[in-house]
């Protein structure tokens, strides 16, 4: 390099090293939450702006204003992050500060409007309906007219759910408090999705811990992560608490304690906890088999048999208690009319189906989608079955067989959305990945954080978009690991 340019780098270095990355992350969730009500998945009808005679915030011009304070507040932390990254590996940072700068930012986004997706409209529609006496399972929202309904994006009004029981007893129990106030409803469900991100923040470094890794890194990839903040807490999706109930599951199954009936509530919440499932009857196989001179073969049966009968015997329970029914189970596919190319099997019929017209002008679609997506599905359930049975050996490798094992589901699922990612981000700190992983992953999270608007709209057909998100990503990953000095072991708390 030039000396310009080497002048130019050690101005960055020093840019870099003054900023204070808990405050500049702060700035940037306040400007998230402001911006979010003129910027985020706003209401069709009434909100807050309407309120308080502000609603040019979220069209015309204003709404230009609310967009741009969106995206200036997510670049921020997103750079913050990068800069808590960069600190972490390059000095002594316990996970009290991790801890206190997490906090720092998500507070500001617990008065948020929903962000990133419409999604809890609808959690709350399926709420109301089982509260009205309606079945989610066989109809659609549009059967119950009212203020909820109209906050459902017109996609899925006439389209039944596909989550589990809990998911419908939460929202009734939600909507049975709100009523038909969208605003009340979104709130508690805001005050939901924050008690699942703090059992998430609460596990992950506790199995790091345990598992030998640094808890202040796994705290750092696996929790502050952008798409963990962004859609967990902004966007308020169930996998917050989906993912925190296999957390505290996880942890406690090391610690030589499976509460089984927390993953099973977390299955009958949404059904992709299953997964853990497998690996966690490894670890109870090595804990008979080890402690009491069990036959590991007879200790798997034993561990696969109790295990499984306790969780089917506890969403059988909350399925009976929350008034629901089994529908759930028949429903999966039902958000398959999702297409975009974060899922393998729609990024390769684009793909085909872009240079198949060469050939053939008339190429169906379709077709070429549904083929790729029941080769996606063999290709999953085979990469299921090998990465549990490679994951068999240690209690680390179950781990890490469960977290590669949420990866292959969203690689190869016939819908992927960002908000999937976090049951395989938070688990990544905490199995010891080689650094090549590392940076996979980060690269992994800062693209897909670039990707959504406020909106809920994506922007991966946006080709230059796309081609700037990757070189961002990948410069972002310089910098974390622009320094060589190797953090030092600090203390836990």
């Amino acid at each position: 390099m030039t000396p310009a340019t080497d002048t130019r780098w050690e101005h960055l270095a020093r840019l870099r090293d003054s900023i204070n990355p808990r405050t500049l992350g702060l700035i940037g969730a306040v400007a998230i939450t402001l911006g979010s009500f003129g910027g985020g998945a706003i209401r069709y009808r009434g909100g807050v702006l309407d309120a308080l005679g502000l609603r040019f915030f979220s069209y015309g011009h204003g709404a230009g204003f609310s967009n741009v304070l969106f995206f200036i507040g997510t670049a921020a932390l997103i750079a913050a992050w990068i800069i808590l990254g960069y600190r972490i590996r390059t000095t002594s940072v316990a996970l009290r500060e991790i801890n206190r700068t997490l906090a720092a930012w998500v507070a500001p986004l617990a008065l948020a409007a929903p962000m990133f997706s419409r999604d809890v409209y609808s959690y709350l529609m399926q709420g109301a309906m089982l509260r009205d006496g309606f079945d989610p399972y066989t109809e659609g929202a549009a059967v119950n007219p009212g203020p909820l309904l109209l906050e459902v994006s017109h996609d899925w009004r006439n389209t039944t759910t596909p989550y589990g029981p809990l998911h419908l007893w939460l929202g009734e129990g939600i909507t049975s408090i709100s009523g038909d106030n969208v605003t009340l409803g979104v709130l508690l469900y805001k005050i939901v999705s924050l008690a699942g991100f703090i059992a998430i923040s609460w596990s992950i470094p506790k199995i790091a811990q345990h598992l030998g890794a640094n808890p202040t890194w796994a705290q750092w990839i696996g929790v502050a992560n952008p798409v963990m903040i962004f859609h967990l807490v902004g966007g308020m999706h169930n996998e917050s608490v989906m993912v925190g109930l296999v957390s505290i599951t996880i942890y406690l199954a090391l610690r030589r304690h499976t509460p089984v009936v927390l993953l099973g509530a977390a299955i009958a919440l949404k059904a992709t906890a299953i997964i853990a499932l497998p690996f966690l009857v490894w670890i109870e196989t090595h804990r008979l088999s080890n402690k009491h001179g069990i036959h590991p073969v007879v200790a798997f049966i034993i561990s696969g048999t109790w295990m499984t009968a306790i969780t089917v015997a506890t969403i059988a329970i909350i399925t009976r208690l929350s008034g629901s029914s089994w529908g759930w189970v028949s429903q999966l596919s039902g958000n398959s009319k999702v297409i975009n190319p974060l899922a393998l099997p729609t990024l390769a019929a684009d793909i085909i189906t872009a240079n198949g017209k060469y050939i053939d002008e008339n190429i169906p679609y379709n077709t070429i989608l549904s083929t790729t997506r029941t080769i996606g599905m063999i290709a999953m359930l085979l990469g299921l079955v090998i990465v549990w049975w490679l994951a068999r050996k240690t209690e680390l490798g179950a781990i890490r067989g469960t977290a590669a094992a949420y990866t292959v589901a969203v690689l190869f699922n016939a819908v992927t959305l960002p908000w999937y990612y976090a049951s395989l981000i938070s688990l990544y700190g905490v199995v010891k990945p080689g650094e090549k992983l590392q940076r996979v992953m980060i690269a992994t999270s800062l693209f897909v954080a670039w990707e959504f608007a406020g909106s809920g709209n994506h922007k991966l057909y946006d080709l230059p978009w796309v081609a700037l998100s990757i070189v961002l990503s990948i410069a972002a990953v310089k910098v974390v690991y622009s320094g060589t000095r190797k953090p030092s072991p600090v203390p836990a708390a």
